[in-house]
């Protein structure tokens, strides 16, 4: 799969808007700010085809991008923030609770997580959450740059020990450098080649 083949194809702000079920969906989950977008460009080897802010709760719908046109790679509004309304947090809530729940092409959730800091509780009750619901996800420790080898490490051993995982199932992973880059393109294809996708029924007509 070439990720380098991709093009920016909806905003959905209501379950009713998102694409046919034609390919799987990857999607990417992480606290505002957490560095969501950096790690999807440079997934994509784009510098901007997923846009950066600095101001928290900036995506505000499931992005759409499509991939190699056989893969759409799903960017989720981000959670923790605090600059939003509680109307507003209910409203995506509600949006990617359905969206999780229901997409039946949905082949993994990439949850990304701060290696530099201690585990959120509201990163483990996501993880949580989708292995209740039996959903595949691969958590991704992010910003690997900012700390030494040996702290990445320490800490990537302490997310572990918090979340219940094995090092190989998760990647830790530098947007800047490139660390991880080519375990999460792998792991990302190998998701998707698992969903086994339905021819989608052509709408009734009325006789002629």
């Amino acid at each position: 799969m070439d990720f380098r083949k991709v093009q920016f194809l909806l905003s959905a702000h209501a379950i009713r808007q998102l694409p046919d079920p034609v390919c799987p969906d990857v999607a990417f989950a992480g606290r505002s700010n957490v560095g969501k977008s950096s790690l999807i460009n440079r997934l994509v080897d784009r510098t901007n085809m997923v846009k950066t802010s600095s101001k928290p709760g900036k995506t505000q719908s499931l992005n759409y991008f499509l991939v190699d046109e056989a893969l759409y790679l799903v960017d989720l509004p981000g959670y923790g923030f605090a600059q939003v309304s509680q109307e507003i947090r209910k409203s995506w809530k509600g949006l990617i609770t359905e969206y999780v729940e229901n997409r039946s092409t949905l082949a993994c959730v990439i949850v990304i997580i701060d290696l530099r800091h201690e585990l959120k509780s509201l990163d483990r009750e996501l993880i949580d959450w989708l292995r209740y619901l039996n959903k595949p996800f691969l958590p991704v420790y992010t910003k690997a740059d900012k700390l030494s080898r040996n702290n990445q490490f320490k800490h990537a051993a302490a997310l572990d020990a918090g979340l219940t995982l094995t090092p190989d199932e998760r990647i830790v992973f530098s947007a800047r450098t490139g660390l991880g880059l080519d375990s999460l393109r792998s792991r990302v294809a190998a998701c998707a080649e698992a969903v086994t996708i339905s021819p989608v029924e052509p709408p009734l007509t009325d006789p002629i």
